[in-house]
């Protein structure tokens, strides 16, 4: 198992063959990318992989298994015990939902809390 948190995104800018002539963002991604871009220092503590659009997701694939493809993910790595609500995938612990991956990043990586 990796130390560091892996987080593992669409490439922004992504096209999709069922659109074609059309570029987008992963909706779910693009927050996470702006509170990275907001502090490129604390992003540097994180190990992350941008993947293109196109399936088989070989990143996501050598972190957690082919049935789990969907991004964003943060997978969680040894430096820091994963939050009790992560999933599970034998030893991985690993979550997908991009507000709870916006609060683990200020919970284990001190980016600033999204407000309620």
């Amino acid at each position: 198992m990796t130390q560091r948190d892996l987080l593992i995104l669409l490439e922004p800018g992504f096209t999709d063959p069922k659109r074609p002539g059309e570029v987008f963002i992963c909706p779910d991604g693009a927050p996470i990318e702006a509170l990275l871009a907001s502090d490129p220092a604390r992003a540097a503590r994180l190990d992350i992989r941008r993947v293109p659009f196109e399936r088989p997701r070989r990143a996501a694939i050598e972190a957690l298994s082919e049935a789990h493809q969907s991004l964003p993910v943060l997978v969680f790595g040894g430096d820091f015990p994963a939050p009790p609500d992560a999933n599970s995938l034998g030893e991985k612990r690993f979550i997908t939902d991009t507000r709870r991956i916006l609060a683990s990043l200020a919970e284990r990586h001190g980016f600033p809390k999204l407000h309620d």
